[in-house]
């Protein structure tokens, strides 16, 4: 029996049964001891999961040009924020900020980088410091600040972005059986099991309708509750700008389509995905897809118009990935070597299909993204 198992035990031996939300929110977050809490998560190569970051720093590189094109959209402002939540070890950061720092394609490119670093406050959200520690130590010679929470930020003008963020929200998993049913966690046998129950707030079935979703029965899916709160905290923060999310996920209608009757749910351990959220608990990542179309819905009952939402794959050739790439290996010998490596954020088979990229802004006008140029599927969100 491990810590965060005993956690657990204790709470349903008091609480009785839990909302899985509740069981994911703590096999992940509960302090010092949930997966993302605890100071021995290592994610990468050597971890459970990797990202795009982690995969090819020309992917950073192309976010870069993205936020300095948001930089010229509003009007070259005189300060900017670029507010990263949920770094991980810093590597998106340090991309990003390499690019800018030493790259310029050309003298009017040189001049407006220049100017876009003059104005940039570059911002990392991180509530844990054992990541905030790794972050620090790999940009240790950046001019970058850091804050606990979403809510310390105030007055945002520029872009507050994420990359595989959503996807680790605790969700609730609920089930037709004779009207909308939720799955609770309890403790049986030495065992943790499931049983459905009634649904613990009235906010799951508003989810339900006002998505225009009808389930068979024995239809089971996860509702991501907290993207709402999120987005409350995101708009409370942001005066004027963009927000990027970058995770993989559907639509509502891919979402809830007959392929997928058991969810999305997955867990990765050791570079390996499995469905089964009661095996190392506090050792392994919980994740579910990101319905991009609650993200739309509410982030524009906010004030949040979506902008752009495509694939990964397609927004990255858009933006200039191949631009990018020429700048900086056409003169590599290695430059045969880098192209096959950065498929793997652009192709179907890979990360270029899996996952997506929205872009929502708040602000006057509807800002037109390169990104967005070749498709642009907003409108069948």
């Amino acid at each position: 029996m491990t810590p965060i198992e005993q956690s657990i035990i204790d709470r349903i031996r008091i609480e009785g049964p839990i909302t899985f939300e509740a069981f994911m929110g703590m096999a992940l977050y509960q302090p010092e001891l949930g997966y993302y809490s605890s100071p021995q998560t290592t994610i990468g190569s050597d971890g459970d999961f990797y990202t795009s970051p982690h995969l090819h720093p020309v992917f950073g590189a192309v976010i870069g040009r993205q936020l300095m094109e948001m930089w010229m959209l509003m009007g070259k402002p005189s300060s900017f924020h670029a507010v990263e939540i949920g770094a991980g070890v810093g590597y998106l950061s340090s991309d990003i900020l390499n690019y800018l720092l030493k790259h310029s394609e050309d003298h009017s490119t040189a001049q407006d980088r220049n100017s876009f670093l003059s104005s940039l406050r570059y911002v990392i959200v991180e509530p844990y410091d054992h990541f905030q520690a790794k972050q620090k130590a790999l940009l240790k010679d950046r001019k970058i600040s850091w804050v606990k929470s979403v809510k310390e930020l105030k007055d945002i003008k520029g872009c507050i972005f994420s990359n595989e963020l959503l996807d680790a929200f605790p969700v609730h998993i609920v089930e037709i059986d004779d009207g909308l049913k939720e799955v609770y966690v309890t403790y049986v046998r030495d065992n943790f099991e499931e049983k459905l129950d009634d649904i613990s707030t009235p906010d799951l079935l508003h989810y339900i309708n006002q998505q225009h979703i009808e389930l068979p029965s024995g239809y089971r899916t996860e509702i991501n509750l907290q993207t709402r709160r999120w987005l409350e905290e995101i708009n409370k923060a942001l005066t004027r700008g963009f927000l990027l999310t970058i995770d993989y996920g559907y639509t509502a209608r891919e979402y809830f389509s007959s392929d997928r009757t058991k969810g999305t749910l997955l867990c990765y351990h050791k570079h390996l995905f499995n469905e089964n959220p009661y095996q190392h608990i506090g050792e392994q990542d919980i994740t579910a897809h990101v319905n991009y179309s609650s993200l739309k819905i509410w982030g524009e009952e906010l004030g949040l118009k979506t902008i752009g939402y495509c694939p990964q794959g397609t927004f990255l050739v858009a933006a200039g990935i191949n631009e990018v790439i020429t700048e900086l290996y056409a003169d590599s010998p290695d430059y045969f070597s880098e192209i096959s490596k950065i498929k793997g954020l652009i192709v179907p088979q890979g990360m270029g299909e899996s996952h997506s990229i929205m872009v929502q802004y708040k602000g006057e006008g509807r800002p037109k993204l390169r990104g967005f140029s070749m498709r642009n599927n907003s409108g069948s969100l």
